[in-house]
């Protein structure tokens, strides 16, 4: 028998001990409502993924949810009695949220609608933090207080169970207990403008019109994405190998600069060169690079049989062995004596996905056109809408991640399929989905010294239009 110390807890274990006979019934007179907090959850979680849910209540809520090992947690031992008798295939246990005493660590922690019944949080996160590891993601589900009149006005008509007055916490309240327990809230959304289902109306209501900006704050479910933040002492830091990939196509001049100025970090470097398609002696130049720095660099090169910068470092990335994977365009705009700093990101823990950033240091003066710069900006606006973080550039050609989440990227790539040339928007949108950290990191951008680029504004402005279309469809609009 567990023991429940407040008043306040008490009240809460009696109304879920009473409630747990009619749970299955009650819930399924709001599957509509409840679906949605099961459809965002599994967008973030892998089928691989170990999940623990706390407060799982009868388990319905988990035994919909994806993941290869499931576990629930609830402090009712009638709503654990029931859990176990409808879903045998999930462990779950009698224990509070305030005292887990778990021997094992998830990839996935949820709290889906649960914060509110909570006596202490900050008591329930560092329990949680027991059974997280550093690369664990806590997904909270939480009423949009806004919703708190018309909740109340339907516990007065009989349309929702009566509960025990809850916490009523908004985002910035939920963050900062985050904080104090070491996780990091990195992306909050809100979804399901009408929690009732009439047909047509409110498929097309929370489909469409609920994700517009402005209207989307007044939606009934909020999600807050965290993970944890275990500071590390920088001479305890592992140190990690790094593949830096080169695409070149008409980059002759540039291939032995990339070499020279690279700078050494991590534990080794590996470059790999992938020529594609070029029409000036880049194969040539590559290849005589290779054999007069192969004493001093590890040094890789391959040809591309597709077309297009995505494709080469994808190319690059099949037969790359650093843990760490990066890219530099040949172009050297973005300089590679700034390539330690993405690993430092990375390594330290400050992202899972580091992506530059040319539009914050004024850029040399011939370094972007000024039709270029609108349509980055334009881009920005749209990709920190779509991602709910913020994006300042889209299209900086250096982008940093673990190999192992480019492996998992890799795996998932079916759900948006291949439709970017260009292979950054793949890059982002493939981390949005694995729950990755998300930061941008200024670099100066420099001028060419030598070539043309080989990006059409218009031709290519209108591609990228058509891929963010798209990816709303897979992001936004699903």
């Amino acid at each position: 028998m567990l023991e429940i110390r407040s008043l306040r807890s008490k009240e809460f274990y009696e109304h879920f001990e009473k409630l747990a006979p009619k749970f299955s019934k009650y819930r399924k007179r709001y599957k509509y409502f409840w679906r949605n907090i099961t459809k965002y959850c599994n967008y973030y979680i892998q089928d691989e993924d170990t999940v623990i849910e706390i407060g799982c209540g009868n388990g319905d809520s988990l035994s919909e949810m994806k993941g290869k090992e499931k576990t629930g947690i609830d402090f009712s031992p009638k709503m654990i009695e029931m859990a176990k008798e409808h879903h045998p295939d999930i462990e779950f246990h009698n224990m509070l949220a305030e005292e887990i005493n778990l021997d094992k660590k998830y990839d996935v922690v949820l709290l889906t609608g649960v914060m509110g019944y909570f006596d202490n949080v900050l008591d329930v996160l560092n329990s949680v933090k027991k059974i997280c590891h550093p690369r664990t993601r806590i997904i909270i589900s939480y009423y949009n207080q806004f919703w708190e009149p018309i909740l109340r006005l339907g516990e007065l008509f009989g349309f929702k169970k009566r509960t025990p007055r809850k916490n009523w916490l908004s985002n910035h309240d939920i963050a900062n207990l985050l904080y104090m327990s070491d996780f990091e809230a990195f992306r909050t959304t809100r979804s399901l403008l009408l929690p009732i289902n009439i047909p047509i109306i409110s498929y097309i209501v929370n489909r469409y019109i609920a994700r517009l900006p402005l209207i989307n704050s007044m939606c009934v479910n909020k999600f807050i994405n965290a993970r944890p933040i275990f500071h590390q002492k920088e001479d305890e830091r592992k140190e990690y190998s790094t593949t830096v990939v080169i695409p070149a196509r008409n980059e002759s001049g540039n291939i032995e600069d990339a070499i020279t100025r690279l700078p050494k970090f991590g534990k080794h470097v590996e470059i790999i060169y992938v020529e594609g398609n070029s029409t000036d002696d880049t194969w040539e130049t590559i290849q005589r690079i290779q054999e007069k720095y192969k004493d001093t660099h590890d040094i890789k090169i391959t040809q591309q049989e597709g077309k297009g910068k995505g494709d080469a470092v994808r190319k690059g990335y099949s037969i790359a062995t650093g843990d760490i994977l990066m890219i530099l365009d040949a172009d050297l705009t973005v300089p590679p004596e700034d390539i330690p700093k993405f690993y430092e990101a990375l390594a330290s823990g400050k992202g899972e996905f580091i992506n530059g950033s040319r539009l914050i240091y004024p850029m040399e003066k011939e370094a972007m056109r000024s039709l270029n710069t609108l349509g980055n900006k334009f881009f920005s606006k749209v990709f920190s809408w779509l991602l709910e973080q913020p994006i300042k550039d889209t299209l900086c050609g250096t982008k940093v991640m673990f190999r192992n989440d480019y492996i998992r990227l890799q795996a998932n790539r079916k759900f948006f399929g291949e439709f970017d040339p260009f292979g950054d928007y793949d890059l982002l949108f493939g981390a949005y989905k694995l729950n990755l950290k998300i930061i941008d990191l200024p670099i100066r951008y420099r001028e060419r010294t030598y070539g043309d680029t080989n990006i059409s504004r218009f031709r290519h402005g209108f591609l990228l239009l058509h891929m963010c279309w798209y990816a709303a469809g897979k992001i936004k609009f699903w």
